[in-house]
């Protein structure tokens, strides 16, 4: 144990400071500080000596400089086992600290509110993250608080130890030095790299990490890191699973590339129901036709608020979650019905952000597929073009080939999903298990389109199409044999349009 006999206070937030100063007082720390710091300590009635006084120098540059010295990073550096290091504090009468409380200025929420360039520079502390590095090396002999969310769990620490920390004590602090210097310098890395590309370099930090029940199975440990409560409330419910977040987040992309009201239905990262109606219990009860079986534990998503009849139909069906931007009081009071059901309200749209994961020993990294075909994207390739019905129809199934696992084949017509092949080793696999499930449904396929995420590489996907009645394509194109499933359309009446994208998910 290490007695706290002296502390260097430098903070930009001096919220909740006041536990950890009542404990300094208390144990007779001596304290010195600067600046708005030192003049906030001194409203407190706390002596305080100046760093200014230490060092002889004043503040400079507008405050750029003012702790940046050698009687202040010697006092933090030096090792009290090192008899040379003890020596030379001595000859330049340089103080030893037990104790460093910063907390820098705030970079990354100056970037957040939309500060000017020059605002945004002057948030980049250079004294204060040299001091929390210093003192984290120096574990040893110094116990560090990086951060203002660091104070509360310090004082109990503090508290705990009547004024004095153990090694390990010391240790933990450091760890959390290090990761608030790293996360702070990684924010400023992007900042610079986002206007100057100078490096491809792969940096993400994530302050803090939800833990998980588990992961993907029970055996596998998971956590989540980021900030959920800025996307969305949780109503009601248990707690957020691994896979319900993973499912969370394809509901949501899916819907963000729809603005008329909308209802999907996710399983597995899958749409088994997905449309669009007048209304919200219109377009729910569109979505559950197509396949009621598969959406028994799903995550439900719908991009206008839920009333009272919505929520009487949704109430009749088992799912995890709804998410939802707003849900009336009726509504909620029967969809609380269920305790463990988890109703989350949106609050944003999802950020825009690149897509990375790990694989054999390194990282892979993409931008996002923000790309979504409008008819203005559309070639007609056929002899038949598509009527506005068809195109439509085919707009809105390529959409969710966009969000489906590959290979897939989206058989619909114009605002319902009629069934889907995902996930399948061939694309004829994938078209065969859409029609099983459309038929297995109910659904008539005769007038129905059908869009696939890649090219056709030959005619046998529009032949088997136009056997059950299908009479409009849409694909990406660009395999050698295109020509092949042209001519099959053009000799059956059938219409072709390519976008010239394609849309892999895997």
């Amino acid at each position: 144990m290490k007695k706290i006999i002296s502390a260097l206070i430098s903070v930009y937030h001096k919220e909740n400071l006041d536990p950890i100063l009542d404990l300094l007082q208390a144990y007779g720390v001596k304290v010195y500080s600067t600046g708005g710091t030192q003049s906030f300590l001194e409203s407190k009635n706390i002596q305080v000596t100046s760093v200014e006084t230490l060092t002889g120098y004043p503040s400079i540059l507008g405050g750029r400089v003012k702790t940046l010295h050698p009687k202040v990073f010697g006092g933090i550096l030096a090792r009290s086992e090192n008899q040379g290091d003890q020596a030379q504090l001595e000859q330049f009468e340089i103080p030893s600290f037990d104790l460093l409380i910063v907390d820098l200025y705030p970079f990354e929420a100056t970037l957040a509110a939309g500060g000017t360039p020059q605002e945004i520079i002057e948030k980049i502390d250079i004294g204060g993250i040299s001091l929390i590095r210093a003192a984290a090396k120096n574990y040893q002999d110094i116990a560090i608080v990086a951060s203002q969310e660091q104070y509360a769990s310090f004082a109990e620490m503090l508290s705990q130890g009547r004024g004095a920390t153990s090694l390990e004590d010391r240790k933990i602090l450091a760890t959390r030095a290090f990761q608030v210097s790293s996360h702070y310098d990684a924010a400023i890395f992007h900042y610079f790299n986002k206007d100057t590309k100078a490096s491809n370099a792969f940096k993400h930090s994530f302050p803090e990490g939800q833990s998980l029940r588990y992961g993907e199975n029970p055996h596998q440990k998971g956590v989540y890191y980021g900030d959920l409560e800025a996307l969305f409330e949780q109503l009601h419910g248990k707690e957020l699973s691994f896979n319900n977040l993973v499912d969370i987040d394809g509901a949501v992309a899916l819907l963000e590339d729809f603005s008329e009201t909308a209802f999907a239905i996710i399983k597995h990262t899958n749409a088994c129901g997905m449309a669009t109606g007048i209304s919200p219990k219109e377009a729910y009860l569109k979505a559950l036709a197509a396949d009621p079986i598969s959406a028994f534990g799903g995550v439900i998503a719908s991009n206008r608020p839920i009333d009272l009849e919505t929520a009487q139909e949704l109430d009749k069906l088992f799912f995890e979650i709804l998410i939802a931007p707003d849900f009336t009081v009726e509504a909620l009071a029967v969809l609380k019905g269920k305790k463990n059901r988890i109703l989350l309200r949106q609050k944003q749209a999802l950020p825009a952000q690149a897509q990375f994961k790990t694989i054999l020993n390194g990282v892979i990294w993409q931008d996002q597929d923000y790309k979504t075909e409008t008819a203005q994207d559309l070639q007609t390739v056929t002899q038949r073009a598509p009527s506005e019905a068809e195109i439509n129809a085919l707009l809105f199934a390529n959409k969710i080939c966009k969000h489906t696992k590959s290979n897939t084949i989206v058989l619909a017509n114009q605002g319902q999903l009629l069934a889907s092949g995902v996930g399948q080793t061939s694309r004829v696999d994938a078209l065969r298990q859409a029609i099983l499930k459309a038929q297995t449904f109910g659904f008539d396929l005769n007038g129905a389109v059908m869009a696939s995420d890649a090219f056709f590489p030959f005619p046998d996907c529009v032949e088997i199409a136009h056997g059950v009645g299908i009479t409009a394509v849409i694909q990406p194109g660009g395999s050698i044999r295109d020509q092949d499933s042209v001519d099959f359309c053009d000799q059956n009446s059938m219409a072709m349009v390519i976008t010239g994208v394609r849309h892999f998910k895997h």
